[in-house]
């Protein structure tokens, strides 16, 4: 069987794409790093995988469009934050523009000093290993060199609002 090397132009529009993509449920982060003048930088992303075990790396991706894509290209590190299912504001908190998302969020310090949310359900510090331009976005590979869980129910995506897992 082969396999045909053209690309044929979609049969549906961006809104019916993304309306399809919507029904798959993921669940939700806020990427954080620091910026050169020692201030903090965090985007929410529902974009995130795991990729291999060994070594142990993780992907994420982030549109060519935007204003932190110089900051996440050109740091070293980032935090995944994995969010719990009670931390919908702070999803949106990190989803919109602010002039500074981290004003009365609490958090840690991760051993090279990035913010780790607190009440997350897991982090993931992670060296920004590779980089991949596809489509609009930039694919992230971050390998993992520390992470922490704390078991709780995650903070789901689906058909464009957030929600419980509902797993127990």
């Amino acid at each position: 069987m082969s396999i045909s090397s053209s690309n044929k132009a979609p049969v549906f529009d961006a809104r019916h794409f993304r309306d399809a993509l919507s029904q798959f449920a993921t669940g939700v982060t806020i990427i954080t790093t620091r910026l050169e003048d020692d201030t903090f930088l965090g985007l929410t992303a529902s974009s995130f995988n795991s990729v291999s075990l060994n070594p142990p790396l993780v992907l994420w991706s982030l549109a060519q469009t935007a204003n932190s894509l110089p900051v996440f290209t050109g740091n070293s590190h980032y935090v995944i934050n994995i969010l719990a299912a009670d931390q919908a504001e702070l999803a949106n908190r990190f989803a919109r523009p602010s002039k500074n998302r981290f004003a009365g969020v609490d958090f840690t310090l991760s051993p090279t000093g990035l913010p780790i949310l607190s009440g997350v359900a897991a982090w993931f510090e992670c060296h920004n290993r590779s980089r991949y331009p596809e489509g609009d976005h930039v694919i992230f590979v971050g390998e993992v060199e520390s992470c922490d869980v704390s078991p709780q129910e995650p903070l789901v995506f689906h058909g464009g609002r957030f929600m419980a897992s509902k797993l127990r």
